[in-house]
């Protein structure tokens, strides 16, 4: 019994020693919230994924804009048809270039062109729902930028109360602790007396260990909550934080809000759901005929660099891919499937989004009076400590009895602060469900 004492105090020991050598930092909420709006990953992440679909969407601006080229090409030939025509670009063609014998094996010529190339889409109706697609997709991410932060709000405010319940946690035990230890004080000189059994003092000391251990897991319980602050503001880890603002109860008016269609996160679900709508008629759209003018303008000579001869060119093309294997009704089949995915999704993200809800109303309530009993027996525990208290020291009340009441009051502490904190998340949750 005395080495598993022994053993538990070291333990304790190296526990404190490591909390004292952590740098302890006080911080408010506010400070926490500032700090994981400007650190947190997964915020950084989201506006990533937001800037990839702004690019994505970007890329659509094809569809109105031109295709410009330049290029500066040079060769040397003595192929007859390239030969004659490299000459007949550059406007050097004389009579005696019609020389049989000069046609069918001509010396060789260097051509260098300049062309300068322009494509114009005028109708690609496809492409026109694609970027209708890509917009919707944009839209959809920043709504979800918008609701991870919503979340982070949400998860700050049960990380910052779990932090004040671990440190009132270690408050209450430490009292507690306290007052075990007066207690085997007060055993220990009645035992000396002959007023008390070997057998009580035991009991007592049993006590102690016990507060001791529970302590030590509190003590443990900090260093976790700090640990998740410090990842939330993307920090490092050897810092105890400590809460400046206290565990209240805390009151919201939040009875009459309802799930919101216009909720972010359920708004980028439709929005989603619009994409895939967009891109199955694109798919179906593939099938009109693509209409794109075009020109360029060039320039040639035999010398690098320079421009004795130039001509231009323009047009338009209708273009109409009849069939392609199939491929093109596949692909229509699929986006109607995906199109139709997404409407079911969305139909039962809506229909959970409810039952959280639900859910969360029901826990709100049974905090709400669980939070009455909790303190009603906190107050009465309080006073049934203090009266066997007062009536042990004067010899009047058995040991088992206070070691009984000394337990009972702090675990009425504690479930009274978990309380609170359940109340408390309930509220949050409700809100973070409700939020539009």
């Amino acid at each position: 019994m005395k080495k598993n004492i022994n053993i538990l105090s070291f333990g304790f020991m190296l526990l404190a020693s490591v909390l004292q050598a952590q740098q302890v930092v006080p911080i408010t909420k506010a400070e926490v919230l500032t700090k994981v709006s400007e650190e947190n990953r997964s915020i950084k992440i989201s506006e990533q994924e937001y800037n990839e679909a702004r690019a994505d969407y970007r890329q659509t601006n094809a569809v109105f804009l031109p295709n410009i080229t330049a290029s500066h090409t040079g060769i040397a030939t003595t192929n007859p048809l390239m030969a004659f025509g490299s000459k007949l670009n550059q406007e050097i063609l004389t009579q005696t270039d019609f020389n049989p014998a000069l046609l069918n094996d001509p010396s060789q010529i260097e051509n260098y062109a300049t062309k300068l190339e322009i494509q114009q889409p005028l109708i690609n109706v496809d492409g026109m729902y694609q970027r209708k697609a890509a917009k919707s997709k944009m839209e959809a991410m920043s709504l979800k930028t918008e609701r991870t932060n919503d979340y982070l709000v949400f998860e700050v405010e049960k990380a910052y109360m779990q932090l004040q319940l671990a440190h009132k946690a270690v408050e209450v035990l430490e009292k507690a602790l306290d007052a075990a230890e007066a207690n085997k004080k007060l055993a220990d000189n009645s035992f000396k007396q002959g007023y008390l059994q070997r057998a009580d003092v035991l009991s007592v000391e049993v006590r102690v260990t016990e507060v001791k251990n529970q302590l030590q897991t509190a003590k443990s319980n900090v260093l976790n909550a700090s640990n998740y602050l410090s990842f939330l503001m993307n920090e490092r880890a050897d810092i105890v934080y400590k809460p400046t603002d206290s565990l209240m109860v805390t009151a919201l008016s939040i009875n009459t809000k309802t799930i919101s269609e216009n909720r972010a996160d359920i708004k980028a679900m439709q929005l989603a759901s619009n994409a895939y709508e967009a891109m199955n008629k694109a798919d179906k759209m593939a099938f009109l005929p693509r209409l794109n003018a075009f020109g360029s303008y060039e320039l040639y000579d035999d010398e690098i660099f320079q421009a004795d001869a130039n001509g231009y060119l323009f047009g338009a093309q209708l273009s109409w891919d009849l069939f392609q294997g199939s491929k093109r009704f596949g692909k229509a089949q699929k986006s109607k499937a995906e199109f139709e995915k997404s409407k079911l999704q969305y139909e039962q993200y809506v229909s959970q989004s409810q039952l959280e809800f639900n859910k969360a109303k029901r826990m709100l309530l049974d905090a709400e009076n669980r939070l009455k009993l909790t303190e009603l027996a906190l107050e009465q525990s309080e006073e049934s400590l203090r009266i066997r208290t007062n009536r042990f020291g004067e010899g009047l009340e058995k040991t088992s009895d206070l070691l009984m009441a000394e337990t009972q009051y702090a675990q009425k502490q504690l479930e009274y602060y978990q309380t609170v904190f359940e109340y408390n998340y309930a509220q949050a949750y409700l809100q973070f469900l409700t939020k539009e």
